[in-house]
């Protein structure tokens, strides 16, 4: 069986206790990784200042080459894994088989990853505003005739991460080009995918110190957070609360992304159905960048129904199926929980389940040990229905028709907003609302990111505050 370990400051740990987690096909056991008691974190993150000074010893400049020879490692190498190696097609089935995400999915974020990594220097370009990076080598310097200087807030950042897309990981990565160790909890499903990074990181020449990866329990994750002086925080809407108004931690909860069309769009939807269905669907809609929604002031039952039509070509197929494009629950119990919610929620009037009419197949389905939810599209010509409303973790949308200058208001909270339209006014009540955290305007699925913008939050900004500076040369 394979034996994931610990990494302190770097150095792989056996620890006496051990997770099993099984495979989402067999029920078996198929990996054993090693935890993290909430004491032995504690005490390694007394040195983390060690950790920070082996960064500190690199230039911006090389810590951005090291991310990009290890962008092609993470891809192409043979990478250890506590006494074994790991190859990319190992690393593929491995994900897939505790995740419960399709193979040809790992694939497509194993290179968002890349990316991620290939590309840094654009990506801190967009996070610092074009801020010459060598200021944070020297501490100061002049940039556009200004003394600038930034201070580092953090002597490492904590990440709680989750496992339902590898790609999300890449999202602490610009931490390690920014000089700032990283301290690591990782999903129960996908402890694979940041001990890879970390391991293409190493070997591309970043100080191994620089890594703290802790499987653990709920009482390690929270000792994360309270010794980490800035941190990310990945999980639902009761995960996440308790954190809220913690300023030292980056909250990355449910997105309730939407696709938003205007009255003067309105008429032309059929025109926006493969954005709508990509922006639902892509990544097996396990994204907090999937839309959830779909909002229009009318022909929305006619949306509803062509929409429920093209997501119900998606079927739930074996993990190793070259076209599957959901992913199957590790639990299949969790997804009839999941399922048996939105049945008792549409016995409320306002509601209606337009998908299964077209799929001819429950929205339930079981493949040998896996459970899967296939695609579900809700017509709500009630806008205040609760499924109005609701993300949850398979391709699920609700249309939901409503009048242009009710609609943000109605819509509450959304990581990203599609909006299409060409109403200057709505535009600019878009762009005014606190409410809308990543506006896209025009044809771009809310799946569709620019690693050069921040996705929720700036990390530059949680990790540096700029500093007032003044020098007599």
């Amino acid at each position: 069986m394979i034996h994931i370990p610990v990494l302190r400051a770097g150095k792989p740990y056996r620890s006496l206790s051990v997770n099993r987690i099984p495979h989402v096909e067999t029920g078996q056991p198929f990996a054993e990784v090693s935890q993290a008691n909430r004491g032995l974190i504690a005490r390694d993150l007394l040195d983390v200042r060690k950790s920070k000074r082996a960064l500190e010893a690199l230039t911006v400049a090389e810590l951005l080459a090291i991310c990009k020879r290890a962008a092609t490692l993470f891809m192409e190498a043979e990478l250890p894994i506590g006494d074994a190696t790991q190859s990319p097609e190992d690393y593929v089935t491995q994900t897939s088989a505790t995740t419960g995400l399709p193979q040809t999915l790992v694939r497509r974020n194993m290179d968002k990853v890349r990316l991620n990594m290939d590309e840094m220097e654009a990506i801190l370009g967009g996070l610092t505003r074009g801020l010459d990076l060598s200021i944070l080598d020297f501490g100061w310097g002049v940039q556009d005739n200004r003394r600038l200087s930034y201070a580092v807030e953090a002597n490492a950042l904590g990440a709680i991460l989750p496992s339902n897309s590898p790609g999300v990981h890449s999202l602490w990565i610009p931490a390690i080009a920014l000089k700032v160790p990283v301290v690591l909890k990782p999903g129960s499903g996908d402890p694979w995918t940041p001990f890879r990074i970390v391991q293409a990181l190493i070997e591309a020449g970043c100080p191994r110190e620089a890594f703290n990866y802790y499987p653990c329990a709920y009482d390690g994750a929270t000792e994360i957070l309270l010794r980490t002086e800035r941190s990310m925080l990945f999980g639902g809407a009761s995960t996440v609360k308790a954190w809220e108004n913690d300023h030292r931690v980056q909250i990355h909860g449910p997105g309730w992304s939407k696709v938003v069309i205007g009255d003067d769009r309105a008429d032309s939807w059929e025109d926006y159905l493969d954005l709508i269905a990509e922006s639902v669907a892509a990544n097996g809609g396990r994204s907090c960048i999937n839309a959830s929604g779909v909002w229009t002031t009318r022909h929305g039952r006619e949306l509803a129904d062509a929409l429920a039509v093209k997501l119900a070509q998606i079927q739930a197929r074996p993990l190793d199926h070259p076209d599957a494009e959901i992913a199957a629950f590790a639990n299949p119990k969790v997804a009839e929980r999941i399922s048996d919610m939105i049945d008792s929620q549409l016995k409320t009037p306002g509601a209606t389940d337009l998908t299964l009419k077209h799929r001819g197949t429950p929205r339930f389905a079981q493949l040998g040990e896996c459970g899967f939810l296939n695609p579900t599209v809700i017509w709500c010509d009630d806008p205040t229905h609760s499924l109005a409303n609701t993300e949850l973790l398979f391709p699920f949308v609700s249309v939901v028709e409503a009048p242009q200058e009710e609609m943000l208001e109605r819509m509450g909270s959304s990581l990203v907003v599609t909006a299409l339209t060409d109403d200057q006014s709505f535009i600019r009540d878009l762009l005014a609302s606190p409410h809308v955290d990543r506006l896209n305007l025009g044809a771009i699925p809310t799946n569709r990111i620019s690693w050069d913008q921040p996705h929720e939050g700036n990390l530059f900004e949680h990790l540096y505050r700029q500093r007032a500076f003044q020098a007599t040369a």
